[in-house]
């Protein structure tokens, strides 16, 4: 249900933001065709674009600053422009000694162009911000339980020594005591000495910058979230200042490269 009523919200937003624009449009083409632009059609059909477009324009660019998690000042000055503009040359265009209801009659186009566009891009950004959100997730490296499974069980050792095919003729009974035995490797020991490094447990990633770098090195030391004193005192220890600020940006871009480090426990210092 709620997929239909989402389809059938943009269906008709999209239906009033083609009919507002419309309306708008073919007004401002009266207007430029009623002062200099009569015997050059084109010409007065192409002038309305000069106001309206700048409203497409502003709306498409506050929808991918949106999407960046930041304000365009400039896209809002052009839909500001742009709709004021509109507007205020669909209203002029009725005449000085009109009705009041022709100037609202006007006015209504350009203000709802203006704000059903601006419900589209919302939508819009709605749904991309959905699709992000449900996109698939890349697997956390090294911090879960390895997918495959790996035998720890000691590699077989013959039990017989493996006899020489023939003995070395002439050579000395001290000369063979020389040569010590070979050692049997026990694989389990080195699987879990492996295992428990912060190496395996938590793989680095190169950062391009120094600060995130430290920042993503304090997760592999004791696997907490390193607090901003812990993270601070080791900017210093580098010479790479010891502001708190930095500290905190660099800690939430490591997080939010690697989304994984979210589950490490909090350090009791934040």
């Amino acid at each position: 249900m709620e997929g239909v009523i989402t389809a059938v919200a943009g269906v008709l937003t999209v239906v009033l933001t083609a009919a507002a624009f419309w309306l708008s449009y073919e007004h401002l083409q009266e207007v430029a065709a009623q002062h200099g632009m009569a015997d050059a059609v084109a010409r007065s059909w192409a002038w309305p674009a000069t106001v309206d477009l700048f409203i497409v324009i502003g709306e498409l660019l506050i929808l991918r600053a949106s999407l960046a998690h930041r304000v365009d000042w400039w896209a809002i000055g052009l839909v500001t422009a742009g709709d004021g503009a509109s507007i205020a040359l669909n209203v002029a265009g009725v005449g000085q000694d009109a009705n009041v209801l022709n100037y609202v009659v006007a006015a209504v186009p350009p203000v709802a162009a203006l704000l059903a566009f601006g419900a589209l891009m919302r939508q819009v950004h709605a749904y991309l911000a959905r699709r992000t959100s449900t996109g698939v997730a890349l697997p956390p490296s090294g911090v879960n339980a390895p997918s495959t499974p790996v035998d720890a069980a000691p590699a077989a050792v013959p039990s017989e020594p493996v006899q020489a095919a023939e003995p070395a003729p002439d050579l000395p009974s001290a000369a063979l005591r020389i040569a010590p035995a070979p050692t049997p490797v026990t694989v389990a020991s080195t699987l879990d000495e492996a295992r428990s490094t912060a190496v395996d447990l938590c793989l680095p990633v190169i950062y391009p910058n120094r600060v995130d770098q430290l920042v993503r090195a304090l997760y592999g030391t004791d696997f907490t979230q390193p607090s901003t004193a812990r993270m601070t005192q080791a900017m210093a220890a580098l010479g790479l200042g010891a502001s708190d600020s930095t500290a905190r940006t660099a800690r939430g871009r490591v997080k939010a490269r690697e989304p994984h480090l979210a589950a490490f426990p909090t350090a009791i210092a934040g």
